[in-house]
């Protein structure tokens, strides 16, 4: 291996994709092997890679770049001129960037943005010399679109909390949490399963819901009883939020959209970071690491079987904290950082 190697990150702002599978799981590891990683922002201003792309080439001639979804039009062009003086160049991508900007559930303003970047990812996979995914399914839309196409599943970058909050059940005085902590991108999926989460709360007592999705809430969740809409958080103040705060069930309903067919399992791990089990819809990418009735439930699109999947966790808290406790066990060995540290070790170790 080089010990020589450096890296930079040419972020165009996307904070927790870059973070999840680079800045935070390897590249610790890789700079105390001796490797150089920084982090530059790519400025929308305009004529900022005029000014600043001599000072970033000085810098950096040569360096490993990795580029995350995508890159202001400017930045664009001016590495398209220069691409011959720097190394390996990866594309890292987290979501069906094309799919996204097709479907018409999503919030138009978020369909826009997706929009704008999907027109200009040609020139993005022209650039690399590898394309490095999250799942499976996304990798199959990329490669007929490019030579070369890796999957890097999501590492787990909190630690995990002990099960303690699931000593004190059943109590008025100690409910039951469960969150959902999807984004706006989510809302649908929250959606269809409202008519559960209204019964839920109507006929239990013990059971606190949050929503983090502020004043984007659904009014028909916001207003229940005992439910919770937090505004959502920036990236580093949701992972705080997480080491913080303790989950005994997690929501991740994911309706079968092209969009949707391109996610990683994160929400697995996310759930298993504040403590809890989850209830995932019964497809990809949850089929892949969730074990019905071991490390979480899967369930299927009906509004029964949501319900039932909640009474049953809620029914049984002592099986509940079991597949908590095997869900983190699981977290640890599908999320473990080694995974991603080995994949990006062995790209400034060859040629591509």
């Amino acid at each position: 291996m080089r010990s020589e190697a450096q890296w930079v990150v040419l972020s165009d702002g996307g904070r927790p994709t870059e973070d999840i599978y680079f800045l935070e799981s390897a590249a610790p590891v890789l700079r105390q092997q001796g490797a150089t990683v920084n982090r530059e922002v790519a400025s929308h201003s305009l004529g900022a890679a005029f000014m600043h792309g001599r000072s970033f080439l000085r810098r950096y001639q040569e360096a490993n770049l990795l580029l995350c979804r995508s890159l202001p039009l400017g930045w664009l062009r001016w590495l398209e001129r220069n691409r011959n003086a720097f190394g390996y160049i990866a594309y890292l991508i987290d979501d069906d960037i094309a799919a996204a900007a097709l479907d018409t559930t999503l919030p138009g303003a978020y369909r826009k943005r997706m929009a704008g970047i999907a027109s200009l990812q040609p020139r993005l996979l022209a650039l690399a010399d590898e394309v490095v995914t999250c799942s499976d399914q996304l990798a199959s839309y990329f490669t007929p679109r490019h030579p070369n196409v890796s999957v890097l599943t999501p590492p787990l970058l909190a630690p995990l909390p002990g099960h303690e909050h699931f000593a004190a059940f059943p109590s008025t005085q100690s409910p039951w949490q469960i969150g959902f902590h999807g984004t706006r991108a989510h809302l649908q999926d929250l959606l269809h399963i409202a008519p559960s989460l209204e019964a839920l709360q109507q006929q239990r007592s013990d059971t606190e819901l949050e929503i983090m999705l502020g004043q984007h809430t659904p009014k028909r969740l916001a207003t229940l009883p005992r439910v919770k809409s937090p505004a959502p958080l920036p990236w580093q103040a949701f992972q705080q939020y997480q080491r913080l705060h303790r989950l005994h069930i997690g929501l991740a309903p994911l309706l079968a959209t092209p969009f949707n067919q391109g996610k990683s399992f994160i929400k697995f791990l996310d759930i298993a970071a504040m403590g809890g089990v989850g209830i995932y819809s019964n497809r990809y990418p949850y089929t892949e690491v969730v074990r019905h009735g071991e490390n979480g439930l899967l369930v299927g699109d009906s509004l029964e079987e949501w319900q039932a999947g909640l009474n049953r966790l809620l029914n049984n808290p002592e099986a509940t904290a079991k597949m908590a406790s095997q869900a983190a066990r699981d977290a640890l060995n599908v999320g473990n950082p080694q995974k991603a540290i080995t994949f990006w070790q062995s790209r400034q170790a060859k040629d591509f």
